[in-house]
């Protein structure tokens, strides 16, 4: 028996990896897609790479009435649309993976100083776990609702918990360095992603101060157990997909860094902490829900993480996934692949 399937936000490009991701699923099946401005249109008339039985399903509006065999949904819309959603597919008695950030925070005023808006279901904010699968999987395994992490706050995370745990790093001064390709910032049309204001270009965006910038540091004190300081600025590049987020880090016993994260990973299938020496690229991961860890020990009190993931996996739809397997007791790594797409 399959576990039937909605997927909300399904035009987007994470909606698309879903789709993509749960068509080669040994227990999960589509059976209801949701959008906005597309509803009522043919899946496959608005998402060219859709082929086969989702191509001829017809786009539902993203609050439409969800199909009582639904079992499970994917909220992939944008941070304060999907609160309702997700508020309403929880009453009809759903499990729900929310991949926008509206149930990633612990209380209303950290929501509101991240987003600038008041949270209209701030009850659920109790019972929402944080899917940082790694970090959390015996709360996922009994959720009904998991805030699926932010690609920029999993690429910080992942390298950086452990080493707040063995507390190694100055939490005063942690530098993060990400940089995106294009497909982060969603499908909607916006002049600054048109090809003329993107191509052969890099910019910075998102400073003073970043809304990723709270959830890394909300989430880091939850799993490392210190409250900590972090300087976070995004760069935007003309790739499609791929994010590589440098952490500059200075502290104390830098030698004994690696061994710290290669332990902590040893027996994870999704996170692979390279050889000492080696430092990771975009390309080593498109296409897996793995993240790739590389250091470079620069003294005893300085180094330089690297750490990449695809922004669309193990940054949204890989991880959402992952997280929704732990919930129904299934195989964590059904539907995913550790392999990238190579070349």
């Amino acid at each position: 028996m399959t576990i039937p399937v909605a997927i909300l936000g399904a035009t987007g490009y994470t909606g698309a990896e879903l789709i993509r991701l749960i068509e080669n699923h040994p227990d999960f099946e589509v059976i209801h897609l949701g959008a906005h401005s597309q509803a009522g249109k043919l899946a496959g008339a608005v998402l060219p790479g859709c082929a086969g039985p989702v191509a001829n399903m017809t786009l539902a509006a993203a609050d439409a009435v969800l199909p009582e065999a639904v079992q499970l949904v994917f909220t992939a819309l944008p941070h304060g649309a999907a609160a309702g959603s997700v508020y309403a597919a929880l009453e009809s008695g759903k499990k729900v993976v929310d991949l926008s950030a509206d149930f990633r925070h612990k209380s209303a005023d950290v929501y509101r100083a991240a987003y600038g808006a008041d949270h209209p279901h701030t009850e659920l904010f109790d019972e929402a776990v944080y899917g940082l699968c790694e970090f959390s999987r015996t709360d996922i395994s009994g959720a009904r609702l998991v805030a699926n992490p932010g690609c920029y706050p999993t690429s910080t995370l992942l390298p950086l918990i452990p080493l707040l745990q063995a507390e190694v790093v100055d939490t005063t001064s942690i530098i993060v360095d990400s940089k995106s390709g294009a497909s982060g910032a969603g499908r909607s049309a916006k002049t600054d992603l048109l090809y003329c204001e993107l191509n052969d270009s890099v910019k910075a965006y998102g400073l003073p101060r970043h809304r990723h910038a709270w959830e890394m540091e909300e989430w880091s004190e939850s799993f490392g157990g210190q409250a900590v300081n972090i300087r976070f600025v995004p760069h935007i590049l003309p790739m499609s997909r791929g994010m590589l987020t440098t952490l500059h880090l200075s502290g104390h016993h830098a030698s004994k860094w690696h061994a710290i994260l290669s332990d902590r990973y040893a027996n994870e299938v999704f996170v692979r902490v390279l050889p000492e020496g080696m430092l990771p690229s975009t390309a080593g991961v498109s296409g897996s829900n793995r993240c790739d860890i590389g250091l470079s020990v620069l003294s005893n009190h300085e180094v330089v993480i690297v750490s990449c993931i695809d922004n669309l996996l193990k940054g949204a739809a890989g991880q959402a996934i992952q997280n929704a397997n732990l919930m129904f007791g299934l195989d964590e790594t059904a539907g995913l692949s550790i392999h990238a797409i190579w070349p």
